[in-house]
C-alpha cells in the first residue's frame, strides 16, 4: 500500500484555506498514484478549536468543508480529521472524528475513543468517546484508524495508564492489518524521544505497521512539531517527517527500507519551536511587525533573535528605554545586538518621564521612603511607551520575561509584562543561557557580555537578580521539581535542597498567580507551562509549606483504610 502523509499546518477556522492546501497535496498524491492520503487530527477545523465548537455555524462550515473534500476525492482515498455529530445520549453531541473519502463520497467514519482531559487538553468538555471502533476495509486490507490519544495508552509501555482500554490492541484483535493514527500532538521537551519509543514499542508488540501523521504549526500557546513517523511490523522506522515545518511523506509499506531516527539537540528543538510558534502567532492573528524593549540583557536579546528569524529583521523594532540606573554597557550591548541582527533600533530615555511621575506623586508619598514602587514605576513607563509604539505602527509588542521570573513574580504588571505574546515565558533562565550560546554557535550574534554579566533589572543602583532570588541554577531546579514534577516539600528537601530556600520559592510561586493570570499567552515548550495547562485559583489561602505536615508517609494506605468499624 502506497501512502502520502500530509504533515500540514492548518489555521483554526480557516476552512477555505485548510481545504485548499489539503487538495493541493491530495492532487499531487493522486497524480503519483498513491492509494491513500492521510491528513492530521481535526485538520478541517484546525486543532484545538476549543469553544468554537459551541458555535453551530462553525460546525456547519466544518461539515461543508468535509463535503467539499469528499466531492474532490477520486480513486485515491483521503483520510482526514473533522468534527462529527455523536449519537450518544446523554452526551456532548459531538465527536472528534476521521473520515475516509473516496470516489466522491464518505466511505467510512471513525470516532476517537480516548479523550484527553489533562494539562492543555480538554476534549471531554466537547466530545463523546467512540462506543466502538471496528477496522475499515480498504483495498483488500483492514485499516485500524485511531486518533491521537488512542495510541498513547499501551499497558506494556506506560507504567501508569490514564484509561482502561488500548484501542490499537483492540483493533488488531478485531483483524486490523495496518494501524493509522491521525494526530495533533503538541510538542514539548522530551516529547520527541518518548513518542518515538512509544510508537516503536507498539509496532513491535502488535506486529503491525504503525502510521503516525501529525499536525505541524503554532496555535496560540501550543506548538505542533509534525515529525510524523512510520514503522514497519518489526518496529523499524521506515519514514520520518521533518520537525517544525510542513512535509510530505511518501511511503510504500511493502517496499520501504529501515532508516535511522534523527533527533536534533534540545537547544535546536526549543529554538525551532519558539520560532515556529512566534511566526504562526503573528501570521494567524494578522500581524506582520513586532516591537520589543532591548535592555541589553540576555532575555531581550534572545527574544529579539527569535523575532528576527520568525518575522524577518525588517519587521522587528528594538527600543532601548534607559533610566539613570541603566549601565552604559547595557546600552552598548543592545545597540550591538540590533546591528548584528539588522533590526531597527532606537533609544527613548525615560528619565524625564520618571522624574515627572515622581514629582506628581510626591505630595501623596510625602515622608515615605522610596522602595519597589519607584522601581515598578520605571517598568510601567517603559510598558506605556512600548504600547504607544505598538498602537501607532500596528506592531505587536513582545514581552521578554522568562519562566523563572514569571514563576516567582519577578516581573511588573502593566510594565515589562505588557505585550501580546510572551515568547520565552516557558523557557527557564538556565535554558535561556543555553539557547543564547546555541545562537552564537557559529558566530557571535548575542554580545558575550550579555552571557557573562550578572543579570539585573537595573531599576536601582548596583542591583542584581540575586539580591531577590536564589541563583538561577537553584531556582530552576526547584521549579522543575515543584511545578513540573509536582514534588512535595519533603521530597525536595530530601533531594538536597535547602529547606528555607524551598519554602521561599514555593511561597513566591503561590503568591504570583494573579500576575500570571494577566500575562499574555506564552509558547509552551516544557512539560508543564504556566497558562491553560496549570489552573490554580488566584483567590485561595492554601499554603503548601504548612500543609506538608499532613502528608501521609508511603504505605499509609487510602481513606478506606482509615474507616473504623462501628
Amino acid at each position: 500500500m502506497r501512502l502520502l502523509l500530509a504533515q500540514l499546518n492548518p489555521t483554526i477556522g480557516d476552512f477555505a484555506g485548510n481545504v485548499r492546501r489539503l487538495l493541493e497535496v491530495y492532487r499531487e498524491g493522486a497524480a503519483a498514484g498513491v492509494d491513500l492520503v492521510v491528513a492530521p487530527e481535526l485538520y478541517v477545523t484546525g486543532y484545538p478549536p476549543r469553544d468554537l465548537l459551541y458555535d453551530r455555524s462553525f460546525l456547519a462550515a466544518n461539515r461543508a468543508a468535509l463535503e467539499e473534500l469528499a466531492a474532490a476525492a477520486g480513486t485515491t482515498a483521503l483520510l482526514v480529521g473533522f468534527v462529527d455529530e455523536s449519537a450518544s445520549r446523554p452526551g456532548r453531541g459531538l465527536a472528534n472524528a476521521a473520515a475516509l473519502l473516496q470516489s466522491g463520497r464518505v466511505v467510512a467514519v471513525r470516532h476517537k475513543t480516548l479523550l484527553p482531559t489533562y494539562d492543555v487538553f480538554d476534549e471531554d468538555r466537547y466530545f463523546d468517546p467512540a462506543p466502538s471502533n471496528p477496522p475499515v476495509d480498504f483495498r483488500g486490507r483492514r485499516l485500524g484508524i485511531t486518533i491521537c490519544e488512542d495510541i498513547w495508552n499501551d499497558e506494556d509501555f506506560w507504567p501508569e495508564r490514564r484509561y482502561r482500554s488500548n484501542p490499537p490492541a483492540d483493533l488488531v484483535a478485531a483483524g486490523a492489518e495496518i494501524l493509522v493514527n491521525l494526530s495533533a500532538s503538541p510538542w514539548w521537551l522530551g516529547k520527541t524521544r518518548t513518542r518515538y519509543a512509544m510508537l516503536q514499542s507498539l509496532a513491535r508488540k502488535l506486529q503491525r505497521p504503525v502510521v503516525f501523521c501529525n499536525q505541524v504549526g503554532g496555535n496560540d500557546e501550543l506548538v505542533f512539531d509534525g515529525h510524523s513517523l512510520v514503522f514497519d511490523a518489526q518496529g523499524r522506522l521506515i519514514a520520518e517527517g521533518r520537525a517544525f515545518e510542513e512535509d510530505l511523506l511518501w511511503v510504500d509499506l511493502e517496499d520501504a527500507q529501515p532508516r535511522a531516527f534523527c533527533e536534533p539537540s534540545e537547544e535546536a528543538m526549543v529554538w525551532a519551536a519558539l520560532v515556529l510558534g512566534t511566526r504562526d502567532y503573528f501570521r494567524k492573528c494578522g500581524f506582520q511587525r513586532a516591537v520589543l524593549g532591548l535592555s541589553g540583557g540576555i532575555d531581550s536579546a534572545l527574544t529579539a533573535c527569535i523575532a528576527a528569524r520568525a518575522l524577518g529583521a525588517e519587521n522587528v523594532h528594538g527600543l532601548s528605554l534607559p533610566s539613570q540606573y541603566s549601565s552604559p554597557g547595557s546600552l552598548q550591548d543592545a545597540r550591538e545586538l540590533a546591528r548584528r541582527l539588522g533590526i531597527r533600533y532606537d533609544v527613548l530615555p525615560i528619565q524625564s518621564v520618571f522624574e515627572a511621575c515622581r514629582a506628581q506623586l510626591a505630595p501623596l508619598f510625602a515622608g515615605l521612603a522610596e522602595d519597589v514602587t519607584e522601581e515598578n514605576l520605571q517598568a510601567r513607563i517603559r510598558g506605556l511607551l512600548l504600547m504607544a509604539l505598538s498602537n501607532k505602527f500596528g506592531s505587536l509588542l513582545l514581552t521578554t520575561g522568562n519562566k523563572s521570573e514569571l514563576a516567582v513574580g519577578y516581573c511588573t504588571l502593566y510594565g515589562d509584562m505588557n505585550g501580546g505574546l510572551a515568547v520565552i515565558s516557558d523557557v527557564p533562565k538556565t535554558m535561556v543561557y543555553r539557547l543564547a550560546r546555541w545562537v552564537n554557535r557559529e558566530r557571535e550574534i548575542i554580545p558575550e557580555a550579555c552571557l557573562t554579566k550578572p543579570p539585573s533589572a537595573e531599576l536601582r543602583p548596583n542591583q542584581t537578580d540575586q539580591d531577590t532570588l536564589p541563583p538561577y541554577e537553584v531556582l530552576d531546579a526547584i521549579l522543575e521539581a515543584f511545578v513540573v514534577r509536582g514534588q512535595t516539600m519533603e521530597e525536595m528537601v530530601a533531594a538536597g535542597f535547602d529547606r528555607v530556600t524551598v519554602e521561599q520559592v514555593v511561597r513566591m510561586i503561590q503568591r504570583s498567580e494573579y500576575k500570571r493570570r494577566q500575562a499574555p499567552p506564552g509558547l509552551k515548550v516544557t512539560t508543564k507551562a504556566f497558562g491553560i495547562g496549570r489552573r490554580v485559583p488566584v483567590a485561595h489561602r492554601f499554603d503548601p509549606v504548612q500543609a506538608a505536615r499532613f502528608l501521609k508517609p508511603a504505605g499509609a494506605g487510602t481513606a478506606a483504610d482509615w474507616v473504623r468499624p462501628v
